[in-house]
């Protein structure tokens, strides 16, 4: 596989002086011969010398290109890999070398919704910002045919595979979840991303998931079944401080002697204090005026 080697191209605004110094001595001894004709052959070896000497000088205007700043110039010659220029400023090299120039600015992409089955087997939709740059010339030019093309591809490829290997939300037996752990599934999307384009010269920088929602055909069922493990979460903390609320209240009217209580009466002020504490609307007080039993 091709490897990126560096080259130092020479300075283009010397060659630039120089090939105007070139045009103008040539087109002066072109005017000087053609005002001053001489009887011997000299007059024309000067004049064939003086084009020759232009038609090279533009010749040599071939070899000018310029870099901008986070740009490279991969340069070739006759099909063979000569090395990248990566100097930013004004250069000038030999005229036959052919130059293609690669951006090595940061890039983003952000892929189309896929539609993919979590570890669960649920169908979700999912979609991430892939950020990327060209880290290696010669291999993003010459191992493969688009490396634009090819980063987007397998980056899509990778993000399937990650989805299948997580849970859209958390259960008892998987605590990473795509919803709850996006830093996780970040690193391990952008890690697996890596190593599919290690050889294309590229560098993934970062991932970060931009759209994550079920499947419209099953939306509905899971936001009922999500608002229904909501309630029963809540309601087992209720229940939980509700029980010690009343344990607390019969340790406290124990303690301080303030009633005895027997048995039955304790079922009854649990039951009371239960069904006000628990419950979800005001509780409506009823006054006893007679007795248990």
């Amino acid at each position: 596989m091709t490897k990126e080697k560096t080259i130092t191209s020479s300075n283009g605004l010397g060659y630039l002086f120089l090939i105007l110094f070139l045009l103008l001595f040539a087109v002066a001894v072109i005017i000087f011969r053609a005002n001053n004709p001489s009887d011997d052959y000299m007059d024309a070896v000067y004049i064939v010398f003086s084009i020759v000497v232009i038609l090279v000088a533009f010749l040599m205007m071939a070899g000018f290109y310029t870099i901008e700043p986070n740009f490279a110039v991969v340069i070739l010659l006759f099909g063979k890999y000569i090395g990248t220029d990566r100097s930013e400023g004004f250069h000038w090299a030999n005229p036959f070398y052919s130059k293609k120039k690669l951006s090595l600015r940061t890039n983003n992409f952000d892929s189309q919704k896929l539609k993919v089955n979590d570890k669960k087997g649920n169908p979700i939709e999912i979609s991430v910002v892939v950020v990327w740059r060209v880290n290696e010339t010669a291999e993003a030019l010459f191992a493969v045919e688009d490396y634009k093309t090819y980063t987007i591809v397998q980056s899509e490829s990778a993000i399937r595979h990650i989805a299948t290997l997580y849970p859209y939300d958390v259960t008892d037996d998987e605590p990473i979840s795509l919803r709850s752990s996006i830093d996780e599934v970040s690193l391990a999307l952008a890690k697996e991303i890596q190593e599919r384009i290690a050889g294309a010269g590229i560098i993934i920088e970062e991932t970060r998931i931009n759209h994550l929602a079920y499947a419209p055909e099953i939306a509905h069922a899971m936001l009922q079944r999500q608002q229904a493990e909501a309630v029963i979460a809540a309601r087992t903390k209720i229940v939980d401080g509700a029980v010690g609320m009343v344990e607390m209240a019969l340790k406290r009217l124990s303690e301080e002697n303030v009633i005895q209580l027997d048995e039955e009466r304790k079922a009854a002020m649990v039951g009371n204090l239960m069904v006000v504490l628990c419950s979800d609307r005001s509780a409506q007080p009823i006054i006893n005026s007679g007795s248990l039993y």
